[in-house]
């Protein structure tokens, strides 16, 4: 097969694990850039062009599209669909799974346990909207972003205040959402493909941080998930039609709550903590569908 793997860092690691795992099955993988794309749209017929040259009709698309060119890169896969070609992420998923608040209120609709979240239009004064939430400690989070990045614990409400303060004056939507105190400082992340956990692990935040993201300067040990875990994991993958994907749940005195899910996780931390070769199941799933 011919398989292009959209991505800004063909040295990356995770770039550099799917070429790999996809060379090492017989197949033969380019890395593309996706910020040189251009689509020409005419009646009847619609072209995609990759810096200033037709782009090859390929066998499959492995989308690495980053948070900063959600939008633009929603576009170049709503193309290459419509062009006939398969992807393993779809632009209507890329774009739904990069929202946290359309996220979480897809799964919860759904059944997933998810820590309470509180969304404002900001015509409620902040002091209300913390007396909703039962006050701090809370978690502070801008609508949109990944690693950990702008995410933020207010321990007093004065804090949460300024916060808020901040965000509004920036024009940056937030939510609000519970701390769950008993986590202390762990969550897991389980790496979903086609429909089933090929990999988890859990992740602990370092001394004096509570963000347990790796790029935060957390570690990781693999575990196996409960059954209400990987339930978890699978059915809010299915909610939001994603193939591959990260889950990251917090574990808590009700069970398991669903944090967020990442439509395009790194794979470093996942493959060197596990062992597992999960760039190899992607290629799998994409064998199994072509």
């Amino acid at each position: 097969m011919n398989i292009a793997i959209l991505s800004r860092g063909p040295n990356l690691y995770s770039t550099k694990s799917l070429y790999y795992a996809a060379t090492k099955r017989g197949h033969e993988a380019l890395v593309y850039n996706h910020l040189y794309f251009d689509i020409v749209l005419e009646s009847n017929e619609t072209k995609i062009f990759y810096g200033g040259n037709p782009f090859p009709k390929v066998d499959a698309v492995i989308p690495r599209i980053g948070s900063s060119v959600t939008q633009m890169g929603a576009s170049i896969l709503r193309q290459i669909k419509l062009n006939g070609m398969f992807t393993t992420l779809s632009a209507q998923s890329l774009i739904i799974s990069r929202n946290k608040l359309h996220t979480l209120q897809l799964l919860s609709n759904q059944g997933v346990n998810i820590p309470k979240t509180l969304f404002t239009t900001e015509n409620t004064t902040p002091d209300y909207l913390l007396e909703i939430m039962g006050g701090a400690p809370i978690i502070v989070k801008l609508v949109s972003g990944t690693h950990g990045i702008g995410v933020f614990l207010a321990e007093t409400n004065k804090m949460a205040l300024s916060m808020m303060e901040v965000f509004k004056m920036t024009n940056k939507k937030y939510i609000l959402q519970e701390f769950i105190k008993e986590s202390n400082g762990e969550d897991i992340r389980a790496l979903v493909v086609d429909g089933k956990v090929v990999a988890s692990m859990k992740r602990k935040a370092k001394s004096g941080e509570f963000r347990s993201n790796l790029h935060q300067g957390g570690s990781a040990i693999a575990i196996k998930l409960t059954s209400a875990e990987e339930e978890m994991a699978i059915k809010s993958c299915e909610i939001l039609n994603l193939k591959v994907a990260g889950v990251d749940m917090l574990q808590s005195s009700n069970g398991p709550l669903l944090l967020e899910i990442n439509p395009s996780p790194g794979l470093e931390g996942i493959e060197t903590t596990t062992g597992i070769d999960v760039a190899g199941k992607i290629i799998e799933f994409i064998e199994r569908n072509i």
